[in-house]
């Protein structure tokens, strides 16, 4: 079972920070700029980190007073799940890449500036909240202790690997970035984590 939570939170971990978005596109173009890559990956993985504690672990104090409700709140939890499942399957039938030129104005040269520019993506995006902290909270909660507190490292370390796996291999990554196929495929597997992790839920209480 600790095996079974620590692969679930390392996938889903994984699966929610994979997605294109403005922190992953910052960290790709100063890796791409060579600035401060090692510090823009640990103000990104830790912060990850920190928002996962605080969902598992305020999850954990919001699930004694709502015991009553814990259907309710798997069902909701697994519609939320093949929400985004269904959002990946519509995003690789369209495809998507990335534009490594886009927005050279965002790197810039300064640690301070740069580290700021990052906690701006990072703490000022409201998806990181309903991503990191309430879902991964809420699919924490299908564990008893320890196998939570297991859970929650795996996704934390996803968060670590992620991070320094596309800063340092950002020119190695580049080609796939920029490809529609590639993006697709990977769409297509995320899709198919949500869908697992919702299906668990329906089939445990249902």
């Amino acid at each position: 079972m600790l095996i079974k939570a620590f692969i679930t939170g390392f996938l889903l971990g994984l699966s929610l920070i994979l997605p294109i978005g403005a922190q992953n596109s910052f960290v790709l173009k100063c890796a791409l700029k060579k600035h401060h890559i090692f510090f823009v990956c640990l103000f990104c993985a830790v912060s990850d980190a920190l928002l996962i504690i605080l969902g598992v672990f305020s999850v954990n104090i919001f699930m004694d007073y709502v015991l009553d409700y814990i259907d309710i709140i798997y069902i909701i939890a697994a519609m939320w799940l093949s929400l985004y499942g269904i959002l990946h399957i519509k995003s690789a039938w369209q495809g998507n890449s990335i534009n490594d030129d886009d927005g050279k104005q965002h790197i810039l040269p300064s640690l301070w500036k740069s580290l700021s520019l990052c906690a701006i993506f990072t703490w000022l995006n409201p998806h990181v909240y309903l991503d990191t902290t309430i879902l991964i909270g809420t699919v924490s909660s299908q564990f008893i202790l320890p196998d939570r507190y297991i859970f929650m490292m795996g996704a934390i370390l996803a968060s670590f690997v992620f991070f320094y796996s596309l800063g340092y291999g950002a020119r190695i990554l580049s080609p796939f970035m920029h490809s529609k196929l590639s993006w697709k495929i990977l769409d297509i597997f995320i899709a198919l984590v949500m869908f697992f992790i919702a299906y668990s839920f329906i089939k445990k209480y249902w």
